[in-house]
């Protein structure tokens, strides 16, 4: 729907729009780690003034000020469920820094008077604003590795394209990439080869944009891609109300057969969907910022000790808020990569086990970083040897894989960012055995410490107890006992810890009852069983969806307590915001 055509700048009426919904603004500038969070202060919709609110303790908060412009992203969440996902970015933006306060500033800015940004050569970017969508597909390796996304901007140079944060791990700067393809929602579609320009985070709900440069354009990509381009103008002129002699939407835009099933389709996903609790988004969050942190190491090649240190204190912190709700919003990070799912798992439960050992132990916080780190070697060797961590593996990719310890050792010598100790010794050492049959040293017994031991039977549940290279995970039991008959492999002391504070009906599990329910365990007593229950499913019904807290008073209603099982086998899984 065209905006009325009230307002003097179009700019300031599309954030406008955007503001009636849950939104965040980023400050974000090239040679800054970090992006500034702000707030909008005040936007004047006739001359397009906007001042922007941020908190900042630093001394240098003059760099988010480039050439006399900032450039900034907002991103709003919209929809019954706060599913859906609009975004507009400005960059270059003319701004002037005023201190408000000892950490509080002003920056006053004056919107451009159109949407469309000149680029270099003359040629003129197109957001994809309002509504206004296409899909993308990246082809990052031949026939290898395919990343979907949504097209965010678009010029006869490029475009800018939004994909899952999970998936920037496989694009580098300056990769020439064998295919971008983009469909407009009338079924039409342009491809083309394409180089990546420029990768950085968005927004907080698990995204990353990507600039990519169309390469190698023939004289009939060039002219559809003017076509479309054109196209894009008048769709956007018209949705914003910039030219009022635009009385409908250009054909490109209008939604075809294919489109509108896609669109119901992900509509009915949405109704699906519940909203995740503050505990739940808390752990979420920090799986977003761990990769957020790996991007910066590898397109920027810093080390943002502060996010990782960031993503430890949160861990702990949410397990001293509510122990038991942060161990079952730990696990339904079955959605998410199996690095970082791995990582952010053993890294809760070790603080989780060490601080219930000592509150106070000094080396909580090293021990649980080094346990957060330790995977981020993984997505490090990703490349055309190893396109993906996804796919089942072959012998020799499984080979590269076992040197993601010196991958990350190597990366951070070339960060020149030097760990603790404790940090360390759970880097290197989580893969090891107490028989010297793990990697990459091959160390045993007392070359391995206390905090070692407890890290890899952590791990080694962790492993058995989910999906992993083709193979189904394990329930509980079964996990318990492989690593018991592991003969000298692991410290069975810990194990026993580990089954006594776990239990066999770990909080966070899936239970199946013999009434035909499957329930979530939210809570165990004493002896690790089963006090208080989510009943999600009636297998009576499999295409309805229940949630319905029961106590264990009430067991009787669903039956007995039979097993713990795979939620994928039955559909039940965890969404993200799109």
């Amino acid at each position: 729907m065209a905006l009325p055509t009230l307002y003097a700048n179009p700019s300031a009426a599309v954030i406008r729009s955007l503001l009636q919904h849950t939104h965040d603004v980023s400050v974000y500038a090239k040679e800054m780690a970090y992006p500034l969070h702000a707030q909008v202060h005040e936007l004047d919709l006739s001359n397009g003034r906007l001042v922007l609110e941020v908190e900042y303790a630093g001394s240098d908060i003059e760099r988010y000020v480039v050439n006399g412009g900032i450039s900034f992203d907002l991103e709003a969440i919209k929809g019954s469920q706060a599913l859906e996902r609009e975004t507009y970015s400005l960059s270059n933006v003319a701004a002037r820094l005023h201190k408000t306060d000892s950490t509080l500033y002003h920056l006053e800015c004056q919107l451009p008077e159109s949407v469309f940004v000149a680029e270099q050569r003359g040629a003129i970017r197109i957001p994809f604003i309002l509504g206004m969508q296409a899909r993308v597909s990246l082809d990052v390796y031949l026939h290898e590795l395919n990343v979907p996304g949504r097209l965010r901007n678009l010029s006869v140079g490029g475009c800018m394209v939004d994909i899952d944060l999970s998936e920037s791990v496989a694009v580098n700067v300056d990769q020439e990439i064998p295919g971008i393809s983009i469909e407009f929602p009338n079924g039409e579609s342009f491809f083309a080869e394409g180089k990546i320009r420029h990768i950085r985070p968005f927004g907080n709900h698990g995204y990353a944009v990507v600039g990519v440069q169309f390469m190698q354009l023939t004289t009939h990509q060039s002219e559809a891609l003017f076509r479309y381009v054109t196209e894009s103008e008048r769709e956007a002129a018209y949705r914003t109300g910039a030219n009022d002699k635009l009385d409908y939407h250009s054909p490109l835009f209008v939604p075809g057969a294919k489109e509108k099933k896609i669109l119901q389709r992900e509509a009915q996903e949405r109704e699906k969907r519940a909203r995740q609790s503050p505990m739940e988004r808390g752990v979420m969050d920090i799986t977003h910022r761990l990769q957020v942190g790996l991007m910066y190491m590898k397109t920027r090649d810093i080390f943002p000790a502060e996010i990782f240190y960031d993503c430890v204190d949160t861990l702990r912190y949410l397990v001293e808020q509510d122990r038991k709700a942060f161990l079952f919003a730990l696990s339904l990070l079955r959605e998410e990569p199996e690095w970082v799912r791995h990582a952010v798992q053993v890294a809760g439960l070790l603080a989780d086990m060490l601080i219930i050992r000592d509150p106070h132990d000094p080396k909580v916080r090293e021990a649980v970083l080094g346990a957060l780190l330790h995977t981020l070697g993984k997505p490090l060797l990703i490349g055309p040897q190893l396109p993906s961590l996804k796919v089942n593996m072959t012998p020799p990719q499984k080979e590269l894989l076992r040197g993601h310890v010196a991958a990350l050792r190597d990366k951070l010598t070339a960060l020149d960012w030097t760990s603790s100790p404790t940090c360390r010794e759970v880097i290197e050492n989580a893969n090891e055995r107490l028989d010297g049959t793990g990697y990459p040293a091959g160390r045993r017994g007392e070359e391995l410490s206390e905090l070692v031991r407890l890290v890899t039977v952590i791990k080694a549940v962790n492993k058995l107890m989910h999906v992993r290279n083709g193979i189904p995970p394990r329930p509980p039991l079964d996990a318990y006992r492989m690593i018991h008959e592991a003969a000298t492999a692991y410290d069975k002391t810990v194990l026993v810890e580990y089954i006594q504070i776990y239990g066999l009906y770990p909080i966070g599990s899936l239970a199946k009852f013999s009434g035909g329910f499957l329930a979530w365990v939210l809570d165990i007593d004493g002896k690790g069983m089963p006090i208080q229950v989510k009943v999600v499913k009636n297998l009576r019904f499999p295409d309805t969806n229940i949630s319905s807290e029961l106590g264990s008073g009430d067991f009787s209603q669903i039956g007995k307590l039979e097993d713990i099982v795979n939620p994928a086998d039955y559909g039940v899984n965890v969404h993200k915001v799109h």
